[in-house]
């Protein structure tokens, strides 16, 4: 049985402000005894009468595949769409733990690119997140909020290490459980597409940056 699971959720929405998930509910309304609406009339304020497609600017949506990433990206009404490079993580019982939104940074920074990673509520907070690649030396990284989606980490990678990315067969990713603070949950990341996906958003970048001149 799996530790913990995240709620379904987008990285890619979370980290541009947008909310993953958009919708209504209508509630009946209550009659008081005497006043009760004529049937017909209360059949017709219960008929749904449909509402748009959310596929309009401000949706998330795969733009491309590449293996075990996608490109995901948001749209809008005009100039070029922001993207990241996205992976859904499982544990070894095929539950969905984490999530992981990937994007490059412009040159000449210490971090070349950057990733937003959403971890259950129930993370222990204090023991951060550990990411390596192979058999590198995993860093440690800290979680800088947390909201009804899940816990989030914002980390930064430098050149060298997006290129372990490209170069490597995978990373790993460990998080403790709080409640069960010994023990980990340790999940892989495949570097499988990593490199043409890398590129993909890293030319996505590029020509948003391009629309803004």
């Amino acid at each position: 049985m799996s530790l913990f699971s995240l709620p379904r959720t987008t990285a890619l929405a979370l980290a541009l402000g947008l909310t993953a998930f958009g919708g209504s509910f209508a509630f009946a309304q209550e009659s008081t005894e005497g006043t009760a609406a004529p049937a017909e009339t209360t059949a017709a304020e219960d008929l749904s009468m449909g509402q748009a497609p959310a596929d309009g600017p401000g949706s998330t949506y795969v733009k491309e595949a590449f293996n075990d990433w996608e490109l995901r990206c948001v749209r809008v009404e005009s100039g070029a769409e922001p993207c990241q490079l996205y992976q859904l993580l499982k544990d070894a019982e095929g539950t969905s733990v984490a999530e992981m939104g990937l994007f490059s940074l412009p040159d000449g920074g210490e971090a070349a690119a950057g990733a937003t990673i959403i971890v259950p509520l129930e993370t222990l907070l204090t023991a951060g997140l550990r990411l390596g690649v192979d058999a590198a030396q995993p860093k440690i990284y800290p979680f800088t909020f947390c909201s009804q989606v899940g816990c989030v980490a914002r980390v930064g990678f430098t050149a060298e290490e997006v290129e372990g990315f490209r170069k490597g067969n995978k990373a790993v990713l460990t998080i403790v459980p709080a409640v069960a603070p010994d023990q980990t949950v340790v999940l892989d990341i495949s570097l499988a597409g990593f490199t043409a996906g890398f590129e993909a958003v890293a030319a996505t970048r590029a020509a948003e940056g391009q629309a803004q001149e």
